[in-house]
């Protein structure tokens, strides 16, 4: 097999390795044979929420094994194309095997990140929030930069995206702001991005042109329904309005329309001045709070299987997911996975599915991958 081939089938074998191991394959296996019996049971219908849950599941290990086990037989078939075709010295079957080992391998990082998108709520639309850092105009119009990124990405792969909360800078950029992102694995992808984010470059505010470090950081939650119980406590919140900021104009909101909720137990904050109505800001923000409750609990869960305990820390030096670096070279990297890329210009414009993926990968290995340039 030429190096170009075996690279291709290198790496189609390592996603379904992944994905097997996500899976858990044997007992992926043994769990599907359940579930089609379950589904034989003309008894399962009589609990509709049961049965759905039942159906969804069946659906998507159906799917992640049908995959695997289409690609393994695809790359047999292609890699002996191959083979026949250098037997026989054709050069033209040797390509056409060559190609579709390369078709194959775009497609198994595809369903690799597709298998990998099974969280209890990654289907779901999702929050994300930006908060600058300290270092005042710095820091704000680097999260203003953060916010078009997001809004670039949802975008490319899209979804709709409405901004629901927003705080203005003093001089320039935001101080903070709330993105709802809608469309199918939403929060499944965006999940990896919260953390701290890193911006190295000439100051466009800074009269001697000299280098700043800004921090922004990034926070993201599912949207969650009334098929996620959450009870909160009303003795337990404390809501504030207040006018809600804008661009100015026909945007000044003259009444005070905007809601702050504070969860007083976990310190946790919803706020939403989308709306002109208090009562509809008020609803919003409980769904907000409500889905930071969840996203917390699932996080405590996660930290509890993977005897891991993370803490809250300040936006700054030690804590941050991934490097932007616009001067003295170009490079974003994340610190996590060790994915590079040199045109931090497009990841600004929301090319941020490799590190998306590579993040969702460590998630099911537990190790960095080997740093890998995704220009």
């Amino acid at each position: 097999m030429r190096a170009e081939g075996q690279a291709h089938i290198d790496r189609i074998e390592k996603a379904l390795a992944l994905v097997r191991k996500f899976l858990d394959w044997d007992r992926a296996l043994r769990r599907l044979d359940e579930l089609n019996a379950r589904v034989e049971d003309p008894t399962l219908w009589d609990k509709p929420k049961e049965a759905e849950a039942v159906m969804k599941e069946r659906r998507r290990l159906e799917a992640s094994i049908g995959a695997v086990n289409e690609i393994s037989r695809e790359m047999a078939d292609a890699i002996e194309f191959v083979e026949l075709g250098e037997m026989e010295d054709d050069e033209d079957t040797v390509n056409e095997g060559l190609a579709t080992l390369a078709a194959l391998a775009e497609r198994a990082d595809a369903d690799k990140v597709q298998a990998l998108l099974a969280g209890e709520a990654d289907s779901n639309d999702t929050y994300l929030e930006i908060h600058a850092g300290a270092g005042g105009t710095e820091s704000q119009d680097w999260a203003e930069m953060l916010q078009r990124m997001y809004t670039r990405w949802a975008e490319r792969r899209g979804y709709k995206v409405e901004l629901v909360d927003y705080h203005a800078g003093e001089a320039a950029g935001i101080k903070s702001a709330t993105l709802l992102i809608k469309g199918e694995n939403a929060y499944g992808y965006a999940k990896t991005e919260s953390g701290v984010h890193r911006l190295v470059r000439i100051s466009p505010y800074d009269s001697s042109a000299r280098r700043h470090t800004s921090f922004s950081s990034v926070w993201v939650y599912p949207v969650i329904d009334d098929s996620f119980e959450i009870d909160i406590n009303p003795a337990d919140l404390k809501i504030d309005t207040y006018r809600a900021s804008g661009a100015g104009g026909q945007h000044v909101n003259t009444t005070d329309s905007a809601v702050r909720i504070t969860h007083q137990p976990s310190g946790i904050v919803a706020a939403s001045q989308v709306d002109r109505s208090q009562h509809k800001n008020r609803e919003i923000a409980m769904n907000m709070l409500k889905a930071r409750l969840f996203e917390e609990e699932m996080r405590k869960r996660e930290e509890a299987a993977s005897a891991e305990h993370a803490s809250k820390s300040d936006i700054g030096w030690g804590h941050q997911i991934r490097s932007y670096v616009l001067q003295p070279y170009q490079q974003v990297k994340d610190l996590r996975t060790g994915v590079i890329s040199t045109s931090p210009g497009d990841v600004l414009d929301g090319a941020l599915d490799p590190f998306m993926a590579a993040a969702l990968s460590q998630r099911v290995t537990g190790e960095s991958v080997e740093v890998e340039d995704i220009d």
